[in-house]
């Protein structure tokens, strides 16, 4: 008999929902908007760290990485200064911005390649310290 974990882990998430949708309806891709509150002050302020980020994101849902990173800081109004970042992927592109005034990560991925935005999700409130998190997805088609 199973345990109640091993069900879980084989329950599908609508992140895995839409990653199989796009595939069996063919869409052009799958876009999801990852919006993460309270964050490390620290880690949204230091370009290398936000580098890091895309790196280990696009080895974790396989995506392959077009170019460097661009990372640059820039809002002379305080409600949206801080650091912007955008990396081109074979499939499309990954974009951010990550505002001081509130310490909030505004992540947006786009891909022609299907992946799960729970995941995206998950990684990205882990690696930026995010106290919760919200979710929209999309299948562009």
């Amino acid at each position: 008999m199973q345990n109640l974990y091993q069900l879980k882990e084989r329950a599908k998430t609508p992140g895995m929902v839409i990653a199989e949708e796009a595939q069996s309806r063919k869409a052009w891709g799958i876009a999801s908007a990852i919006d993460i509150y309270g964050c490390s002050p620290e880690k949204i302020r230091d370009a290398e760290v936000i580098r890091r980020f895309v790196v280990e994101l696009c080895d974790l849902i396989e995506m392959k990485r077009f170019g460097e990173t661009q990372v640059v800081h820039f809002g002379e109004d305080e409600k949206v200064a801080g650091f912007s970042m955008v990396q081109l992927i074979e499939t499309s592109l990954i974009s951010a911005h990550f505002a001081n005034l509130t310490n909030t990560v505004y992540l947006d991925v786009f891909s022609c390649k299907a992946y799960d935005p729970e995941v995206v999700q998950a990684f990205a409130q882990q690696y930026f310290e995010g106290k919760t998190s919200t979710l929209n997805m999309t299948l562009r088609m």
